[in-house]
């Protein structure tokens, strides 16, 4: 099935058709289309080849064209497959040369960009097998020089790359071009940088099994393409387009290096592009629109820069910052904003995420009644409810709801083999069935790259199953019955390459809310996770939710998103702070303490190798600090949500 794209809709900003684009680019270096969703993105990539293969078919000529792989790519491979089934574009003029591949490393194995290109695309049309060139990962050392100049004397037999396609690494890598290349570099070994292998360690079930080389195009190469489009998609791109597109030439970023080429062009979604001026600070680029919400949006970015609390601005912060406009269009004193932005915020605030029985709710994020509520948190997988929102977990328990958890995914794949022969170790030791000997033969069979076998990843998943129970326990939910494992099918392919969201995984959401029919939804609205998930986790809550939308519980029900492990929410976007004393953050550390797989060595930390909870509480932490320096109550730790309107 086709899910919805998850984003939350920002109020506010440039005001359509007010100022030329020109203006409204002024710091942008390279033309920069946004799109609202990856998907939308991706398509016009996929026209933009289709274009160019179908003007070199009308001519009677080969179309150059290069692509890079990984996950940036997926998108416009699904959408030129579905245009070349259902439009008839054929690929047979079409001369294929891809960006990298890892070195050594042979084309059968699902992590080799040889094996994704083909998964993902060459296997589905009609494109000549002698018209594909991807470089060669098997060769032996001595003779990839050699083979290196024959992949360049190729390109340059073909008159060079009349489209390249191309993503980015966070820190701006092309291909394998890492943080330092030079510009005149052709295809070459390279040695792949730490950051790079981490970065790709999950598909290979950690970064010993990554391999430290790899065969790149260089950057003089790409620079020679006729046209270049970049893509890059969700937040976690966003710092690095904002360098691409916005700063300085630096070899540090390589991707820079594409300021200089006279047909560039690059595509982001919104996500990638909320670092950009003319999206997060539009007001120095152009005339807004200034509804409450962007204005505090606005405010809360004055304060961080002048280094002030929300009622010490002054007429001439705002009028030294580019803000003038704001109070000429609003007609309203500077004081006057301050006050409005400072109850806002001091407004979102609360003790009782559940709603304070018997009190004036009218100012207070959540309403007073009904009392007691029912509740659902949704995690996706099983430790995300006590990293992100483990305080108000524990409030509303203390504070007398009806509250239920459901753990969508498994998680089973993110336990080490070693943690599994631990376990069953001690269940030995205790005196249990003995199947060390057993699981131990299962685990060394296992062939790199492959699935694991059914059989341990079920243990897996109890391991993780039983450890959501003991973190349950701690936060004071003693009742199993309201502990509810989905484990929703789109996770288990035994692998971090996920299937597709499916009617069934929704069928599940949609049979637990009918069950407990909530007047409150928590679920996370982070989507920074290394492999997705929890955006397909949002997405099945949001389809279930569009299914049961006319049933009359739905009318009383609210849902609120929270994030943590990998991102905090942005205080212009908070509708909900729920304060935490030292107690509790202590005790939601001991909650997360009791997932002891995920403990010590995280299987797939991301950017960020801290354990979770040390993430955690610096993220809430930092919050608090935050809510400090604008002038509110100070607190030790502040977990923060967002209303989704349903």
């Amino acid at each position: 099935m086709t899910t919805r794209n998850y984003k939350l809709k920002k109020e506010g900003g440039l005001a359509p058709g007010a100022d030329p684009a020109d203006i409204i680019r002024k710091f942008e270096k390279v033309f920069t289309t946004i799109y609202s969703s990856e998907t939308s993105g991706s398509m016009y990539i996929a026209r933009e080849i289709e274009n160019c293969i179908r003007e070199k078919q009308t001519l009677g000529e080969t179309c150059i064209l290069g692509i890079t792989t990984g996950k940036s790519p997926v998108g416009v491979f699904r959408a030129l497959v579905d245009i070349h089934r259902n439009e008839g574009l054929s690929f047979k003029n079409v001369i294929i040369f891809s960006l990298d591949e890892f070195f050594p490393i042979y084309p059968r194995e699902q992590q080799s960009r040889n094996y994704l290109i083909h998964e993902s695309l060459l296997n589905h049309i009609d494109i000549l097998p002698e018209n594909i060139h991807i470089p060669d990962g098997t060769l032996p050392q001595e003779k990839v020089g050699a083979f290196c100049k024959e992949y360049e004397s190729l390109i340059e037999q073909y008159d060079g790359l009349d489209l390249l396609i191309l993503g980015t690494g966070v820190q701006g890598q092309l291909g394998f071009n890492e943080p330092g290349s030079y510009t005149n570099t052709r295809t070459r070994l390279v040695a792949l940088g730490n950051e790079s292998r981490k970065a790709v360690s999950s598909i290979f079930y950690g970064i010993e099994n990554v391999p430290r080389k790899a065969i790149t195009m260089g950057l003089a190469t790409i620079l020679d393409a006729k046209r270049i489009i970049l893509m890059a998609w969700g937040e976690d791109k966003a710092q690095v387009v904002k360098a691409i597109v916005e700063g300085q030439e630096d070899a540090a970023v390589p991707a820079t290096c594409l300021q200089k080429h006279e047909h560039m062009e690059v595509v982001v979604d919104e996500g990638a592009a909320q670092e950009l001026t003319r999206i997060k600070t539009p007001w120095l680029v152009g005339t807004c629109t200034w509804p409450p919400r962007f204005i505090r949006t606005a405010v809360l970015w004055l304060c961080n820069k002048v280094k002030k609390p929300i009622l010490k601005l002054t007429y001439q912060d705002y009028i030294d910052n580019r803000l003038g406009q704001l109070l000429e269009i609003t007609g309203r004193a500077y004081d006057n904003i301050n006050i409005q932005v400072f109850n806002d915020l001091q407004h979102t605030i609360t003790g009782w995420p559940g709603g304070k029985p018997n009190a004036d709710d009218s100012t207070r994020p959540e309403r007073a009644t009904p009392y007691p509520k029912r509740i659902v948190i949704f995690s996706p997988h099983p430790d995300d409810d006590v990293i992100s929102m483990g305080g108000t977990f524990m409030r509303l328990i203390a504070q007398g709801h009806d509250v239920h958890v459901a753990y969508q995914t498994s998680g089973n794949i993110a336990v080490m083999d070693d943690v599994v022969l631990q376990t069953l170790d001690t269940a030995r030791e205790c005196g249990f069935a003995d199947r060390y000997n057993e699981v131990s033969d299962i685990i060394r069979h296992k062939r790199k790259g492959e699935p694991e076998p059914l059989e341990l990843r079920q243990l897996k998943g109890s391991i993780r199953r039983a450890e959501a129970k003991a973190a349950c326990r701690q936060m004071g939910l003693t009742d199993e019955r309201k502990i509810h494992f989905l484990n929703m099918p789109f996770y288990e392919t035994g692998g971090v390459k996920k299937g597709l969201l499916t009617d069934k995984d929704i069928q599940l959401v949609v049979d637990l809310l009918r069950q407990v029919q909530p007047h409150q939804i928590y679920a996370a609205g982070d989507l920074s996770d290394p492999h997705g998930t929890h955006r397909v986790c949002i997405e099945a809550v949001l389809a279930a939710l569009d299914i049961v939308h006319d049933e009359p519980w739905v009318k009383e029900c609210r849902m609120w998103l929270y994030r943590g492990a990998w991102q905090e929410w942005d205080l212009d976007m908070v509708d909900m702070a729920v304060p935490l004393s030292p107690d509790e953050v202590l005790q939601k550390r001991h909650a997360i303490y009791r997932h002891v797989s995920q403990k010590d060595v995280v299987p797939f930390p991301g950017e960020d190798k801290r354990e979770f909870w040390q993430r955690a509480e610096e993220r809430n932490q930092n919050t608090a600090r935050v809510y400090d320096h604008l002038g509110m109550a100070e607190y030790q730790a502040i977990e923060v949500f967002v209303r989704l309107k349903l």
